[in-house]
């Protein structure tokens, strides 16, 4: 919640409660905005909390609606997040598929890597069906290779479907320079094969099974035979059921005794997963295409817990049996 000290510029005593609930309508959406900027959940929501901050001290209706306003604060602040020279990207993007036996290496820093966010916090559900591609995995980090102000001109026409002339007034350019920008991006961007947007709940439920038995005959054949495993915030990852099956066979079923909580994340099937003391471990995000696992992304950093309302343990009575 903002500070009740803080007072909008322009604003006559007392609409500081409606001036707030207006910022909590457009919190999603502008949360959405910044994680497809950003690449992370942390940092989309700490860039959103600036927005409004800013908000709170400047906004004036005179000027104009809220949401703009909100956008162009926004678009700022993500500006100045994007000043380094690194880019987020997922393991995919940094070098050739490992092979079955190789060491993973040493960890990248947490800043280097495109970070799941929970559905609730960027998609609204009217607009679910429209909106789940534009933050998948595969898609943001597609974005990453663009720069900050084409990823923006990007986003808010094709994403966000505002009007070159919106889009204009709000980076203080003219309508042909974003039209250019925008082809530029358009050209820029990598292809991305879209994924399911409903997914079958059966597969899930024999997915969750065969991971809390490891069964890995059975996990395998619920992969496309060109699936990805990667595990952040390590580069090491595997190309195709076969791959993935001689790893798990290898490995001495570490996660033998693991149980998953189903949650969503990128707009895909997600599980917060525990280790056989019940301890939060991983964060698995599935990618699901014509009825088939294409891609696993296993990210390795319990600290994602809190942002999906997942709980850091939890006392082995209240695990499900497999």
């Amino acid at each position: 919640m903002l500070s009740q000290d803080l007072e909008p510029a322009g604003l006559e005593p007392g609409p500081e409660a409606d001036l707030e609930a207006g910022l909590e309508r457009h919190r999603a959406e502008l949360t959405g905005y910044c994680y497809r900027m950003l690449g992370s959940g942390f940092e989309a929501e700490d860039a959103v909390q600036e927005a409004f901050v800013r908000a709170w001290r400047t906004y004036d209706p005179a000027r104009g609606p809220l949401r703009p306003w909100l956008f162009h604060l926004a678009t700022n602040v993500c500006l100045d997040m994007l000043r380094g020279p690194q880019r987020r990207a997922r393991a995919m993007d940094l070098g050739p598929a490992a092979i079955p036996g190789a060491a993973l290496g040493e960890p990248l820093p947490e800043s280097r890597w495109v970070q799941p966010v929970p559905d609730a916090r960027v998609l609204d559900p009217a607009d679910l069906a429209v909106t789940r591609e534009t933050v998948r995995l595969a898609f943001v980090a597609a974005l990453q290779h663009l720069p900050p102000r084409q990823r923006a001109v990007l986003i808010l026409r094709d994403v966000l479907k505002w009007t070159a002339a919106e889009t204009a007034a709000l980076l203080a350019t003219t309508v042909t320079s974003v039209n250019s920008t925008l082809q530029r991006a358009r050209t820029r961007l990598p292809a991305v094969t879209p994924l399911d947007q409903e997914v079958d709940e059966a597969l899930l439920a024999r997915y969750v099974t065969a991971f809390e038995r490891y069964d890995v005959d059975t996990l395998v054949s619920l992969l496309h035979e060109d699936a990805t495993s990667s595990m952040p915030p390590f580069t090491w990852w595997l190309r195709g059921r076969e791959a993935v099956r001689a790893v798990l066979l290898a490995s001495g079923a570490p996660c033998a005794g693991s149980r998953l909580v189903p949650t969503r994340a990128n707009g895909c099937p997600a599980f917060g997963q525990y280790d056989a003391n019940g301890e939060a471990f991983a964060l698995v995000v599935l990618e699901v295409s014509g009825g088939v696992i294409t891609g696993e992304t296993t990210f390795l950093d319990p600290g994602l817990f809190p942002l999906f309302g997942l709980p850091m343990s939890f006392e082995a009575a209240l695990r499900t049996e497999g």
